[in-house]
């Protein structure tokens, strides 16, 4: 039992009381992705894959389409085509699954939106060029570059559904509604998702950022590796970042495999609880 002196349980004193949410055979099983650093300190971990597989349950899913609009099309041309597809996979499922949805976000810092935060020093007041002062932090052609690319955007029914949103901050979760509360995370829990497949740019920095904050918030997470993009050349470290850490890369094939063939939609609230924002069942 705990006391003030000793707040955590012993190992035993664990296992005599298992927890409702938890295997409790599995849980003392061996990691199976578990490698030790060759003469490293303490064989600490090196390296880690998600556990799961999108077709081993029921699931109630969602696609993010994360900042695909026109002021980035010159860095979206080489992903768009799989966007499409994807959008036109979710839409076709959302037709027979009431757990199935999608959501647009467009990047919509300007010079005048009266923020100056942690992103306007990070990228400082002129950008990364000094000579042609820019701040990659801002849309530069204003209300036409927050528009979505049409060849994926959202119906006038899916905008004023609310699931178009703008977003001045990299994850898209980071957005608010008046109460305080996360817009997307809002969203997503009126429908019990439990599952995110993010697509759109940039890699490393809003897919990326959204990919933890998804995890953070009790989602299972995929990153269609095919359909992100980036302008800069970490597009390959971000991927791998986020498979090792909290999202399953896979592709675009592999995902409407997934949709086509062995997609059933969970029952709600079976997976992830949503009386707590980080996704906790309790109990």
């Amino acid at each position: 039992m705990t006391t003030a002196d000793q707040p955590f349980r012993t190992l035993e004193e664990a296992v005599a009381e298992p927890r409702p949410h938890r295997d409790m055979d599995l849980a003392q099983e061996p990691m199976p992705n578990y490698s030790e650093t060759p003469g490293g300190p303490h064989g600490q971990p090196i390296e880690f894959w998600a556990a799961w597989e999108l077709s081993e349950r029921p699931r109630r899913i969602a696609l993010l389409v994360d900042d695909c609009q026109e002021e980035y099309r010159a860095y979206a041309g080489g992903i768009l085509p799989n966007v499409e597809r994807l959008v036109a996979a979710f839409r076709a499922a959302r037709e027979d699954s009431d757990g199935v949805a999608i959501a647009w976000s467009a990047w919509s810092r300007m010079f005048d939106d009266g923020i100056s935060n942690a992103m306007d020093r990070w990228y400082g007041p002129r950008g990364l060029r000094p000579e042609q002062p820019e701040n990659a932090a801002y849309v530069f052609t204003g209300g036409p570059g927050l528009e979505p690319l049409e060849e994926i955007a959202p119906t006038q029914q899916e905008r004023d559904e609310g699931w178009f949103y703008l977003g001045k901050h990299l994850d898209m979760f980071w957005t608010f509604d008046e109460q305080g509360r996360s817009y997307l995370d809002g969203k997503l829990t009126a429908l019990d998702i439990d599952t995110i497949v993010i697509v759109g740019l940039w890699t490393d920095e809003c897919v990326l950022s959204t990919a933890y904050a998804g995890n953070s918030r009790g989602y299972d997470v995929v990153v269609v590796g095919d359909a992100v993009a980036t302008a800069t050349s970490h597009h390959d470290t971000a991927l791998t970042v986020a498979n090792g850490t909290v999202a399953k890369v896979l592709s675009t094939d592999e995902v409407l495999r997934y949709l086509e063939d062995d997609f059933v939609t969970g029952e709600p609230g079976a997976v992830k609880g949503t009386r707590f924002p980080d996704g906790r069942k309790g109990g």
